[in-house]
């Protein structure tokens, strides 16, 4: 869309905005005073609500239609948005729940704040990529930032290992992922997206090459989600990052990961829907198996939450391999809605279940083993109920939300056709309730081992009381975001 009416850049205001604040509370930072600190938190909480202003502002000047700036390449449009916002309450919640672990643990610097905020414009820019190299800026930025965050506890040598692992892994996926965008631009001659689709479709273009590219670029997509069999890289990094870090990573990052999914292989390959659908099928069915199975062997929360991400975002592949059936588009509007609904609503799960875990942990005690949840009943029986709450979601039983994503998706696998794919799925969701109601069993039956009193501040607690409640009304009555994530699809693929 072009509008003379409209600023040439203004679909990346936000983008711009958040930018400028970071270098800001890098410069605040250095002049503050210790007992000021908290001027460098408030300034990172002021940014993100200035970016959701600008985002819902720049979505109201388009009225639902699609953007583009800087040459075609950022794109701007309703699936955007909502990430976006997704993505802003989920760093918002990171900082609040985190902000007591770490004063406690020294980390309660400018760095923290600014690479976080540096994260986040990486998320935004892979959200609204329209072209493969931005695609590939957007996801360095996230991932450079990610690794130092996990890194920053300088002092932890189970935290510099597994930034090591992060970097090391993260590297070869990059390769691969560029590798892929090579030999794909070499069988069509461009980089951009929509131009990519239009010569695939127009063919002829050397299959064999697209395909061997196709499968580099999954390859890629499939590690930033965490799937199998790239997925070496969740568990010890959800371990060994200080819990801080943990519940940034294991959040916001996913919407980015589905955001670049749906722009390269929606936007940009969709002719070869065919392949990259069988494909994402094998990795679904292997995450689906491995991270259920691997989750019940697990004594650490951390660990066994990393491989519930993995069997999670196995789901999420099931949404988006169900959007084209028989070579037509007739179902995809509700398999791609269904998979962002899930998405939106896992990380949602996400941050209750860290938060808990922030919320028990103290100075020196970090709090991520399942035996640290031993009565968790007795010592505070409302926290204890929004974890069973945010346990329940994640498992998939009603009336929580998770169970009415998980119906969702399987509707749309069903729907597709693939009534084989939907039976395995609920097969290990079963399977992988075991290790959730272990969980409650752990918090109600067990006996406490730390009497220890549990302590937080009033926003933590406001705010985790908020989430295990949204978690229970969302699934009592999702229509409102299954609503919105449906139009968001639509607006950005119906009209584009």
């Amino acid at each position: 869309m072009t509008d003379p009416t409209l600023p040439i850049m203004f679909p990346a205001y936000a983008e711009m905005f958040l930018l400028g604040m970071a270098l800001v509370v890098l410069m605040v930072d250095l002049f503050v005073p210790e007992r000021l600190r908290w001027t460098s938190y408030a300034l990172t909480l002021a940014t993100l609500a200035g970016c959701a202003v600008l985002t819902l502002a720049v979505s109201g000047l388009v009225g639902g239609r699609t953007a583009f700036t800087f040459g075609n390449m950022f794109v701007g449009d309703a699936m955007g948005t909502t990430l976006k916002l997704a993505c802003y309450v989920a760093v918002a919640a990171c900082l609040v729940y985190s902000r007591r672990y770490v004063e406690q643990r020294g980390l309660f610097q400018g760095e923290y704040f600014a690479l976080t905020l540096f994260a986040l414009l990486g998320m935004m820019v892979m959200i609204s990529a329209n072209h493969f190299i931005l695609v590939y800026i957007g996801l360095e930025l996230l991932s450079l930032c990610l690794y130092s965050l996990v890194a920053l506890n300088r002092d932890s040598a189970a935290s510099t290992e597994a930034a090591m692992k992060y970097f090391v892994l993260g590297a070869m996926a990059s390769g691969l992922l560029l590798y892929g965008m090579s030999m794909v631009y070499g069988a069509t001659g461009t980089l951009a997206l929509p131009q990519l689709a239009a010569r695939i479709g127009a063919g002829p273009a050397p299959e064999l090459v697209l395909v061997f590219g196709l499968v580099f670029i999954v390859a890629g997509v499939a590690f930033k989600l965490g799937v199998v069999p790239f997925h070496m890289w969740i568990p010890d990094v959800y371990h060994g990052a200080p819990n801080a870090m943990t519940i940034l990573i294991g959040s916001a990052p996913k919407v980015a990961a589905f955001a670049m999914a749906m722009r390269l292989l929606v936007d940009g390959l969709l002719p070869l829907a065919v392949d990259w659908q069988q494909m994402l099928m094998v990795l679904a069915v292997l995450s689906l198996a491995i991270g259920n199975l691997a989750a019940i062997a697990q004594a650490n929360i951390k660990r066994m939450l990393a491989y519930s991400t993995i069997a999670h975002m196995g789901f999420v592949l099931l949404g988006l391999l169900s959007g084209v059936v028989g070579g037509n588009l007739l179902s995809a509007d509700e398999a791609y809605s269904a998979a962002m609904f899930y998405v939106v609503t896992y990380v949602l799960m996400a941050l209750g279940a860290f938060g808990v875990v922030l919320l028990l942990s103290r100075a020196g005690f970090e709090a991520d083993a399942l035996a640290d949840f031993k009565g968790l009943n007795q010592r505070s029986p409302w926290y204890a109920f929004v974890m069973l709450l945010v346990m329940f979601s994640l498992a998939g039983i009603p009336p929580t939300v998770g169970f009415y994503a998980k119906l969702a998706v399987l509707q749309a696998v069903i729907a597709a056709g693939h009534v084989w794919l939907a039976v395995v799925a609920v097969l290990f969701s079963l399977v992988g309730a075991f290790y959730y109601l272990r969980v409650v069993k752990l918090m109600y039956f067990d006996d406490p081992e730390d009497a220890a009193p549990i302590e937080a501040r009033a926003d933590m607690r406001m705010l985790l009381s908020a989430n295990g409640v949204a978690v229970l009304a969302l699934g009592i009555v999702p229509q409102p975001l299954m609503g919105l994530c449906l139009t968001a699809v639509q607006q950005s693929y119906g009209l584009r």
